[in-house]
């Protein structure tokens, strides 16, 4: 449902952090002092509020859940996967890219939306934000969160900073743009093999309870292996949520960094 989506009005519950070496192996930081896990984030919230319940049926709290991120879309095969996720029922998170990508193919991240997936912003033209100044980063950024409300009426509040990296100066950054920054807990690197066995080896591989799995569906080898992750993941007790989901009932904090 594109409610899901949208930016919430509610303020962010407090969340426990956590410190820079649990971030640093993944996503390469610097002068970045806090990061907090999906699960911190949830547990604090539903603790302070006594909430458990999310959307539908699904209850990260009780309930074994992972995420599913695509990187870098929509593309040209974008619809496929689409299909497959349509037809196994299973939600997830796009982080979009501008150039050659959202303006190109408009009519996808509007299917995103119709079938119940979370837009996210992931800059214009994937630069890392790490080296560029502030009007550079807010020129990455914004126009792509115009450009998505366009289309699609939604304004996100998640973004995925190319690479993972960011500092406290990005994320100063974010939280005036309103976004909450997401990183993962497990790579593919199908950005660099066609193996679709060894892509879902490597998520197979580092699955597990409130990870965040990064895939990016424009390479050749990722759809063909989606069917196989989302196969296995079952078989094992996952539940696929979305990246707001895996948090609620807490509210991505602007300017935060969550990563499992």
């Amino acid at each position: 449902m594109p409610g899901r989506h949208q930016r919430r009005s509610r303020a962010a519950l407090p969340v426990a952090a956590l410190t820079l070496a649990a971030v640093a192996a993944t996503a390469g930081c610097s002068t970045l002092t806090d990061v907090t896990s999906p699960a911190d984030a949830r547990e604090a919230a539903a603790a302070e509020s006594g909430t458990v319940l999310v959307a539908d049926t699904v209850n990260c709290v009780t309930d074994q859940c992972v995420a599913l991120t695509f990187d870098g879309g929509p593309s040209e095969p974008t619809p496929d996967l689409l299909d497959l996720l349509l037809e196994e029922d299973v939600p997830v998170t796009f982080f979009l890219e501008g150039d050659g990508h959202v303006d190109t193919y408009p009519e996808t991240v509007v299917r995103m939306v119709e079938e119940g997936h979370e837009i996210a912003n992931h800059t214009w033209n994937h630069p890392v934000l790490t080296d560029l100044t502030e009007a550079e980063i807010r020129a990455e950024i914004e126009p792509l969160q115009e450009l998505i409300e366009e289309i699609t009426g939604i304004t996100p509040d998640l973004m995925r900073p190319p690479q993972g990296r960011t500092s406290d100066e990005v994320s100063e950054i974010m939280r005036d743009l309103g976004l909450a920054q997401i990183l993962w807990s497990v790579t593919a690197k199908d950005y660099e093999t066609t193996d679709t066995e060894l892509i879902v080896e490597r998520v197979l591989d580092g699955a597990e309870r409130d990870g965040v799995i990064l895939l990016h569906e424009r390479y050749a080898g990722t759809i063909p292996a989606v069917p196989e992750i989302i196969t296995e993941l079952r078989a094992r007790g996952y539940t696929f949520v979305t990246v707001s989901q895996l948090m609620a009932p807490a509210v991505p904090e602007p300017g935060a960094v969550y990563r499992p």
